[in-house]
């Protein structure tokens, strides 16, 4: 399981951390969600966030693994609810499509839009591509939170390209 923190500074993100849970040491499946319940609250307890917010499923035709995914998130979830912390829940495509403009973009292009627009070394993002999942929702939901403050600061294309001109080629 991926998680990434971010922090607002003004309009622009920066990154605070990403990881991956590896529960894969676990058989019980009830264990794997108490390793996620207790990460997930020392995550809240350390960095001390203002909300949390999580990939919605998608409908696989696996039963079982939506089952499991549905179980998990709903760990974190309660972690979260237990701190006293909103949840937000975007889709999938959602997600990919705040992050590259395509909403059927694959992890990879996801994870190269995430090192550009954070300013992370390559080198530096997990090869375990839910590492980059996780801070992809955290990136989608900091843009759900500030585009009507982003919307209003511009006039035009023109306008944010000028303010932009780094981060957009």
């Amino acid at each position: 399981m991926g998680y990434g923190l971010i922090r607002g500074v003004g309009k622009k993100p920066e990154m605070i951390a990403m990881g991956v849970l590896h529960l894969s040491k676990y058989e019980d499946h009830m264990v794997k969600l108490k390793v996620i319940f207790s990460r997930v609250t020392e995550l809240i307890d350390q960095f001390h966030p203002d909300e949390l917010a999580v990939e919605a499923p998608f409908f696989g035709k696996n039963v079982q693994s939506m089952l499991k995914l549905g179980r998990a998130q709903g760990a974190a979830i309660a972690a979260a609810l237990q701190r006293g912390m909103p949840v937000v829940e975007y889709a999938p495509r959602k997600v990919k499509q705040s992050i590259t403009g395509n909403g059927n973009a694959a992890k990879e292009q996801v994870a190269g839009m995430l090192a550009q627009i954070l300013k992370i070394p390559k080198e530096n993002i997990p090869r375990d591509m839910d590492a980059s999942d996780g801070l992809a929702v955290a990136l989608c939901h900091f843009y759900q939170g500030n585009s009507e403050s982003s919307a209003s600061s511009y006039s035009g294309w023109k306008a944010f390209v000028a303010d932009n001109k780094k981060s957009v080629r």
